[in-house]
């Protein structure tokens, strides 16, 4: 089984909250530290209103972030649990 996450594997799935099935946005891109490759956060791009009103943590150009501890499943959809993500 392939346990490497790659970009092009996850960006453009809608991300989805686990406890409520409110739809977040897709991810772009993602955030990793270059020394370890550790997966650090997704970026955000068409957020939902529901989105804007979470106060999530922003980069330096206003694009949403979403932890990747956060991240439960990827499938068609990447599913998080929000208490994860504040």
């Amino acid at each position: 089984m392939d346990t490497n996450v790659r970009v092009k594997d996850i960006a453009g799935k809608t991300i989805v909250s686990e406890q409520t099935g409110r739809k977040f946005g897709e991810v772009s891109d993602m955030t990793f530290i270059s020394d370890t490759g550790e997966l650090m956060n997704m970026l955000l791009s068409n957020p939902t209103k529901h989105t804007a009103e979470l106060q999530l943590q922003e980069d330096e150009q206003g694009r949403y972030l979403i932890p990747f501890s956060a991240v439960k499943s990827v499938g068609d959809f990447v599913i998080v649990t929000e208490k994860e993500i504040f």
